[in-house]
């Protein structure tokens, strides 16, 4: 029983739990600042929809890919993503059977909670929900047969709709969701790359045509800066859409950004990737505690 709670506490990656609900609820915060109104029972459940639909995805991801994951060769961002530092499936501790019931009660959950939202909220969400699992999915196979990084381009856009499906629990799509959008796809190809290049060992051995894989490890950092410039330029445009406090939150996260890569560019190692990974995760709770604070004050 023991070793069973364990693995679907890998299979969770349970410790990065209250940063789902944190960075959902974020973008239902702003549609409150956008249009007025507060509901604590919306942010419960928008916190529910978000924690238990990315969850879901999260089982999804190592359903699809649990043959390849057998391949592995080491275990570094395994650790990093699993407190108990093993991929549940190919270690056989969880069936792929029970993966996937746990991936339909975890979608059915969220979409359980999702038609309780006004409509046309719940289609919005439920929408971007139907269209997140299916990129997933594309995401995972396309990445094994490929010559450019469709996969990859494509495959991100769930994460960079996760936090306008926030939005649009309360908030119709509009300008203010636009520049939410545009604003965080460059940060998520910029944390692709980063994966990407500290995993480039196991992404090799398991023939996956990821972007280090692709372009090699210099490449593959200038595709990391590369968007995270790109995340900054966006930021000139969001920014103005929110208030003081979220002006400093996000400054201080754009600091911890820049570190990062001139670090990555000064140690050019797997090692440093892993490093300045964290500070990539602190960025998103800055981001979402910026933009929550900003509303509250």
């Amino acid at each position: 029983m023991k070793e069973t709670l364990k693995a679907y506490i890998d299979l969770m990656r349970a410790h990065f739990l209250p940063a789902w609900p944190l960075i959902f609820c974020s973008g239902l915060v702003l549609a409150f600042a956008n249009y007025g109104g507060f509901s604590w029972s919306l942010i419960i459940k928008a916190a529910f929809i978000g924690l238990f639909g990315f969850e879901a995805g999260f089982v999804l991801n190592d359903y699809v890919d649990r043959n390849r994951d057998r391949l592995d060769v080491e275990n570094t961002l395994t650790g990093y993503w699993r407190p108990f530092k093993e991929r549940p499936l190919p270690s056989g501790k969880i069936s792929s059977k029970n993966a996937f019931w746990l991936f339909i009660l975890l979608a059915g959950v969220t979409s359980a909670l999702i038609f309780t939202l006004p409509h046309p909220n719940s289609l919005y969400v439920f929408a971007i929900m139907l269209y997140s699992y299916g990129i997933e999915v594309f995401y995972q196979v396309k990445k094994r047969d490929q010559k450019f990084p469709i996969a990859q381009l494509l495959g991100r856009t769930d994460f960079t709709l996760f936090p306008a499906a926030g939005y649009l629990c309360y908030g119709q799509p509009d300008m203010v969701m636009l520049l939410f959008v545009v604003f965080f796809y460059p940060w998520t190809m910029a944390h692709l790359g980063l994966n990407d290049f500290i995993d480039l060992k196991n992404d090799k051995a398991r023939d996956l045509k990821s972007i280090t894989v692709l372009y090699g490890a210099k490449k593959t950092m200038y595709w990391i800066t590369g968007f995270t410039v790109l995340h900054f330029l966006a930021a000139f445009f969001f920014l103005r859409q929110l208030g003081d406090i979220a002006l400093y939150g996000f400054l201080a996260g754009f600091v911890l950004l820049a570190g990062s890569n001139l670090y990555l560019w000064k140690e050019k190692s797997q090692a440093a990737g892993l490093r300045v990974l964290p500070l990539f995760h602190g960025t998103l709770v800055i981001y979402g505690v910026s933009i929550i604070l900003d509303f509250v004050y």
